[in-house]
């Protein structure tokens, strides 16, 4: 039960969201494939909505007291930079969030795609579907890859 719960918990962590949770679920507690991959979308699209619908008045009332405004400015910061860069955000912004949150590289996924959408004014209807999709792309390539090396670590170990 320790295994399902600590998966739910890192898959739910930003920045290492179910690109972490997956394998530490597959390679550290022996969950299934299968087991990790729901476990890990799951807590990996519940702070999706919250995000998208809640963090700006979040922000704004944070903003007042110092140690969270530096923090705040930097997140801002952060996906403003990331909406500028990507000209895919800015002319095709549905398909541009979902690849953003599909494509498994650091600084991506729900959490940052989340922020993004509420800073392009998308409503949750539209923006939390988007998202949901790219996580499940995105888990099914960290699924993939985690496959992968555990078959080479476990022909590696036996044939020692």
């Amino acid at each position: 039960m320790i295994g399902y719960i600590v998966t739910l918990i890192v898959s739910m962590i930003p920045i290492i969201e179910l690109r972490g949770a997956i394998p530490i679920g597959v390679l550290t507690f022996h969950l299934s494939y299968a087991e990790a991959f729901i476990i890990s979308f799951i807590g990996n699209i519940i702070p999706v909505y919250f995000i998208v619908k809640f963090i700006r008045p979040i922000f704004d009332l944070l903003r007042h007291l110092k140690i969270f405004r530096i923090i705040i400015d930097w997140i801002t910061e952060k996906a403003t930079k990331k909406i500028a860069e990507s000209k895919k955000l800015q002319t095709a912004t549905l398909l541009g969030l979902y690849l953003f949150v599909a494509i498994p590289l650091p600084g991506t996924g729900a959490w940052t795609g989340a922020l993004i959408a509420n800073f392009l004014d998308l409503p949750p209807k539209k923006a939390c579907p988007t998202i949901y999709v790219g996580v499940f792309t995105a888990g099914v390539i960290i699924l993939a890859l985690t496959a992968i090396a555990n078959g080479g670590i476990n022909y590696l170990f036996s044939h020692i």
